[in-house]
């Protein structure tokens, strides 16, 4: 019997479901997902950027409740250390933490420019000037995490928090025909041809409904 269940809205719209279910993948965490509808009028003001705060994605293991993602991250790191989703060393984990928390809390500008919309393509989309500040902060980042940790992750051989953060991004950059040097584009690339990454896109491709709310704006 699965001990843990992952709440978890659409897989299409949701950058932070993503997070969260990846990093319980990351962990070899069993559990089960529960799906809350897009059609919640709570889930529907998250995704569209309208409400501060939701409870998605949310995971309950052994009785405990644990929501905001970087607060799955930090619990399922203590269940599974040996899983590396933190770096070994105290540095390279600082820097972990400090870039997630980034995204985290940052790149509004691009949160609303470029929201999450796997099944969408825009070519030759038009990008404003504080969405593509927001992004060349980010390709920043990228480089300097995986210059100096060696790729072809952000912290090195395996993938972790910082990644998992980053993840929805990447499917951001390729539904928005967003342009990047070779490292960030490698990178980008990475990211998407993981194999739970192709799972979620998988699950999104077969969600029935969409958000005309955010369908109507492109």
């Amino acid at each position: 019997m699965t001990q843990a269940v992952l709440t978890i809205s659409s897989k299409n719209y949701s950058s932070w479901c993503l997070r969260g279910w990846l990093m319980c993948r990351m962990a070899g965490l069993d559990f089960a997902e529960k799906i809350v509808a897009s059609n919640d009028p709570a889930v529907r003001a998250k995704l569209l950027l309208l409400s501060p705060s939701f409870l998605v994605p949310s995971l309950t293991h052994n009785r405990i409740h644990i929501w905001d993602t970087l607060a799955i991250g930090e619990y399922l790191h203590e269940l599974s250390p040996d899983k590396h989703l933190l770096p070994k060393d105290r540095a390279a984990r600082a820097h972990c933490r400090s870039v997630s928390s980034e995204m985290h809390s940052g790149f509004a500008n691009m949160r609303s420019a470029l929201p999450m919309n796997l099944k969408a393509h825009h070519s030759n989309f038009k990008i404003w000037g504080g969405a593509k500040a927001d992004i060349a902060r980010i390709a920043a980042i990228w480089k300097e995490c995986i210059v100096e940790h060696g790729g072809p992750y952000l912290f090195g051989e395996n993938p972790t928090i910082a990644d998992a953060m980053y993840a929805p991004v990447c499917t951001r950059f390729r539904t928005y025909d967003v342009k990047l040097d070779r490292l960030g584009q490698n990178y980008s690339e990475t990211i998407l041809a993981m194999s739970d990454m192709a799972e979620w896109i998988e699950g999104a491709n077969a969600e029935p409904e969409a958000l005309d709310d955010l369908e109507a704006e492109f």
